[in-house]
């Protein structure tokens, strides 16, 4: 008998707000979170746009010393976590800390701390590079430093599988549970790459927007004026826990994890395979694995990275996928707020899945304005819609054919 997984705790770090409640009330009156860059002087890029996590106080969740001696990314996934074990009342300690894992995902890891520390290296030699240099940059940092901060002993895991890394890693979190490995996982994503050559290695590749003109309009999933994707920073975590340790002690469960699939391309380092193939059979696994149909989804938080051939075969995924109810299911790619959070995505769109089964509200797909004949499914345009969710999927799919997918419910006992 797989044991079944619930979630007690959430956590957001994003451009909308820190925490779950500013996020949520952003997305739902459908407010962007793109802006200029201010992170460096842009002047000399083709894009001068991003999301980037605003107000956002360092001190409030990390000692000042351990924040000299993170990376900005491991410090978001730190305070996101903070946040959601504070959320599921979760005391970590001598009785249970075996048990309690962490998995955290994550694209490309320090690339501040690298740009930095090549900079100084250039400028004033070997000797001047720190001994926090390689601890800094490294993406299972992340996951790390939480495990001594929370003093977690269980599975520690770093995923790194570009834009669907937060999904894998909320996904392998749950099978640890199944399977007995561990009674609790602290689990997501994180990204924080808005530097120079993030932004020079995407325009390179003609994958970023370049509406520099109108940031809030930029992203726009599914849209027939789509012109690529949003750079986008922060952390989304989920405390997951097997559902007899929660019921112990008396947890909160916001919702169930029920499925998880996971496939590759086989096909090309960044494009999607034609049609969708590896996302449709991605999709097709989780509904397998939670052992639902597709007319019991009533939600579907897509990819939808506002990039041409993710948003067209993505489309064409779910329709092979969902057949005729495709066009009856409520899709939505909260990336045209938020941005996309590359690795960190899939952990900040588990975290507004769980919301929608729980507030009956999903929130829009905003700057659809002309219908992409490609695209002619119900984005939930524009304005948040309530709905009864009882069920809801998300899709993550990233450079390399990687892709993945999960399957929450609402928790009935």
């Amino acid at each position: 008998m797989k044991r079944r997984v619930v979630i007690t705790g959430l956590g957001l770090v994003t451009p909308l707000g820190i925490g779950v409640e500013e996020t949520w009330s952003a997305l739902v009156a459908g407010k962007s979170g793109i802006g200029p860059i201010t992170r460096f002087d842009p002047k000399d890029m083709t894009t001068k746009i991003a999301g980037e996590v605003k107000d956002f106080r360092a001190e409030d969740y990390v000692s000042r010393k351990d924040v000299r001696r993170m990376d900005i990314f491991t410090v978001y996934a730190m305070a996101a976590t903070r946040m959601a074990v504070e959320d599921a009342k979760l005391n970590i300690n001598g009785n249970n800390a075996d048990k309690v894992g962490v998995v955290i995902g994550c694209g490309l890891g320090g690339l501040n701390t690298i740009e930095k520390f090549h900079r100084i290296m250039l400028e004033q030699g070997p000797k001047k590079v720190s001994p926090f240099f390689i601890p800094m940059l490294i993406a299972n940092m992340a996951p790390g430093q939480i495990s001594i901060a929370f003093g977690a002993k269980g599975p520690n895991v770093a995923i790194e599988t570009a834009c669907a890394a937060g999904t894998h890693a909320v996904g392998d979190a749950f099978k640890h549970i199944q399977r007995g490995i561990a009674d609790v996982m602290i689990a997501g994503g994180v990204e924080a790459t808005i530097t120079p050559l993030a932004i020079s290695g995407f325009n390179a590749m003609r994958a970023l927007s370049t509406r520099n003109d109108d940031p809030q309009r930029a992203s726009r999933p599914f849209d027939r004026d789509r012109d690529g994707f949003v750079m986008a920073e922060g952390s989304g975590i989920v405390i997951l826990e097997a559902l007899d340790h929660a019921l112990e002690r008396g947890a909160f469960i916001h919702g169930e994890l029920i499925g998880y699939g996971l496939t590759g391309d086989a096909f090309h380092m960044s494009a999607p395979a034609p049609e969708g193939d590896g996302m449709a059979r991605c999709m097709q696994m989780a509904l397998d694995d939670a052992g639902v149909t597709p007319g019991e989804i009533d939600y579907v938080n897509a990819h939808g990275t506002s990039t041409d051939l993710n948003d067209s075969f993505e489309t064409r995924a779910i329709k092979t996928v969902f057949a005729e109810h495709s066009y009856e299911v409520a899709i939505s790619s909260t990336k045209s707020m938020t941005g996309h959070l590359l690795g960190g995505a899939g952990g900040v769109e588990s975290v507004i899945s769980v919301l929608t089964l729980t507030r009956g509200i999903i929130p829009p797909t905003i700057n659809y304005e002309n219908q992409d004949p490609e695209c002619d499914l119900d984005y939930v345009p524009n304005v948040a819609r309530e709905k009864d969710v009882k069920t809801a999927l998300s899709n993550s799919f990233g450079f390399g054919g990687t892709n993945a997918a999960l399957v929450f419910r609402r928790y009935e006992p």
